[in-house]
């Protein structure tokens, strides 16, 4: 039996509400990601899209109020992640549901030789594993996302690295388990263009290859455009519109979607006018 003899939608949040205090982060949103489907969410930074994604995974802490569904389609029915026990959010955490976090050089350990750190996902998930085989396997998964001569750099460390390597390490950490669900949060944000291009192009190869269902967060329209088959946007909290990557790109019916848009400069922008700039309470 397959997963895929399941109805309904992989992931579905319900009403998501985030406070922090008196301060609402989220305001009542719901998505929907169906298996294998790429899913843009989009918005100005502070509008909710990192925070929205650390709740799917748990990881907001003691401060955030979660308030919703978040509902996880397994084979034996729905799970409503928010009301999962810590152990169960930990077993499922990178085995089911992986994240590549927004900067490489943070979100790695400094001091910790960078196969150690692909290997530990491994071994977190399968304790009955040598040493050799989390080894192989973390060595397979740098190979898969094009490290060069991944077996003798198994024990350098990220300085030793470029930020675009240092990126695809961070997807290999996320990928070793064959995760249903990828949630990337700005992967390509402190990449220059070149390189950018370059670590989209494996996102959308190793998508396709695993079957891969994929939240990719961005503030830009147009990386975004280039990965996604659905796209929502948020802003302050809500989300304000949500439609096929296309339509949405070329013909949006909000007028925020209009704005972020225009304030994309292209080759045909007239460099002597001001870019569009988003203002007033959001609507819709």
């Amino acid at each position: 039996m397959h997963y895929d003899d399941f109805m309904g939608p992989l992931l579905d949040i319900r009403n998501l509400q985030i406070r922090f205090g008196a301060a609402e982060a989220v305001r009542g949103i719901g998505l929907q990601l169906d298996e294998g489907e790429v899913l843009g969410l989009v918005g100005e930074s502070g509008s909710g899209k990192s925070v929205t994604a650390l709740a799917i995974l748990g990881l907001l802490g003691a401060a955030a109020q979660v308030e919703g569904q978040i509902l996880w389609r397994r084979p034996d029915g729905e799970t409503d992640l928010l009301r999962l026990p810590e152990s169960s959010r930990r077993r499922l955490r990178g085995r089911e549901i992986a994240m590549i976090f927004q900067e490489p050089m943070t979100a790695l350990n400094p001091v910790m030789t960078i196969g150690r750190q692909v290997a530990e996902g491994a071994e977190a998930h399968f304790p009955s594993w040598t040493g050799r085989d989390s080894k192989r396997k973390a060595i397979a998964a740098l190979e898969a996302v094009a490290i060069p001569d991944a077996a003798q750099r198994y024990g350098d460390y990220p300085h030793q690295f470029s930020g675009g390597q240092r990126q695809r390490i961070l997807i290999a950490m996320a990928l070793i388990n064959r995760p249903r669900l990828l949630i990337a949060d700005e992967p390509t944000t402190a990449l220059d263009v070149t390189v950018q291009a370059q670590v989209l192009e494996l996102l959308k190869e190793l998508q396709q290859q695993h079957g891969l269902a994929m939240l990719f967060i961005s503030h830009d329209l147009a990386v975004v455009g280039q990965v996604a088959s659905r796209v929502a946007v948020m802003r302050a909290g809500q989300v304000v519109e949500t439609g096929a990557c296309g339509q949405l790109l070329t013909a949006p019916e909000h007028p925020y979607t209009k704005s972020l848009l225009a304030a994309v400069p292209t080759l045909r922008t007239d460099r002597s006018q001001p870019l569009a700039m988003v203002s007033g309470p959001p609507t819709g």
